[in-house]
């Protein structure tokens, strides 16, 4: 049995030696050539059209549950809001999408109760001081307009630590596991110095500046010892910032002396000992014992698909930019 397909109708060649012979068999060629060009061109827009479909599948599935979980309960519940990661302006942990979920949550009638789940080494100390003082300012204009107060608690996951408990000495109380890693109340900037090997290779650093101190840190120059005292008088600054809020948050719960301000860090069972803590709990330990409304509804702003598309698509290229000056402890979030 022969199988027949649709083929275009092809016009009848001259034989061999008539005057139009050899024209005919260059426009067969050609036209058989742009055909077959065409066809190739059609198979490869499908085929990149099936990918990008594929792509936005995956992605629809990656975020199939957090969609699930951004649906409002109808019944009363408490927030959840995730801070995960670097805190960063274009990170998950951006003030931004956290100030957002946080609005939101006040605002709903059937909330009890907020927690924060913090898994962040740190980040920027702005970001951090901006979430801080949102938290401070929706509690009150909350308590203003109900006559009542809304819980915020900080539950730390692995890490709780520098601009990560900047943000939980916000909240009411804190809670966390034992295992956690909580404290690093501390500033730090990274910078290298490159002038001996430059030396060594026999590279000449050449750096035209206008202004004294404009190339201040520049990794390929001496630091001079003034700039090096500037430096450390704008990172004491930003340090005594840190603790007056950490201060602030935790009052007289605090235990320990001053060693709880040099960076260092604990484990949460030595972070309640020493007041960094109210005590061992998760977010639905949290939610069912001290909230009183064990169904959670996740209020984290998540990114939207184009979003997570381009962010995925930047990643691949080996885009990204790394923040010099920090409220982290260098550590990374464990696996």
């Amino acid at each position: 049995m022969k199988w027949r397909f649709w083929k275009r109708p092809e016009e009848p060649m001259p034989a061999p030696g008539q005057p139009d012979w050899e024209r005919a068999v260059l426009n067969r060629m050609a036209g058989e050539y742009l055909h077959d060009q065409r066809s190739r061109r059609r198979w490869g827009n499908l085929f990149k059209l099936l990918i990008l479909l594929y792509l936005i599948g995956l992605l629809a599935l990656a975020n199939l549950g957090s969609l699930k979980g951004m649906v409002s309960s109808d019944e009363d519940h408490t927030a959840l809001i995730d801070i995960k990661g670097v805190i960063a302006p274009e990170s998950a942990a951006s003030a931004d999408r956290v100030i957002g979920a946080l609005r939101t949550a006040f605002e709903s009638d059937k909330v009890q109760g907020i927690i924060l789940r913090i898994n962040s080494p740190g980040g920027s100390p702005v970001q951090a001081g901006y979430i801080n003082d949102e938290i401070k300012r929706l509690k009150a204009k909350y308590q203003e307009e109900h006559d009542k107060d809304m819980p915020v608690y900080a539950v730390a996951v692995d890490l709780c630590a520098s601009g990560g408990y900047y943000i939980a000495v916000g909240a009411d109380a804190i809670y966390v596991d034992k295992a956690s890693l909580v404290g690093s109340i501390g500033v730090r900037i990274d910078s290298f110095g490159f002038q001996q090997a430059m030396h060594d290779f026999g590279v000449e650093r050449r750096l035209l500046t206008a202004g004294d101190n404009k190339g201040i840190l520049d990794p390929f120059s001496p630091l001079p010892e003034a700039q090096r005292l500037f430096v450390q008088g704008v990172l004491d600054t930003l340090h005594q910032q840190f603790i007056a809020e950490v201060k602030a948050g935790r009052g007289d719960k605090l235990k320990g002396g001053e060693e709880i301000f040099s960076g260092l860090f604990w484990s949460g069972q030595e972070a309640v000992e020493l007041g960094l803590a109210d005590g061992l709990g998760s977010s639905s330990s949290v939610a069912r014992e001290i909230i009183g409304t064990e169904t959670l509804v996740d209020y984290t702003k998540k990114r939207d698909l184009l979003e997570s598309v381009a962010k995925r698509l930047g990643a691949s290229f080996g885009l990204g930019v790394s923040e010099s000056l920090s409220l982290s402890t260098g550590l990374g979030l464990p696996h």
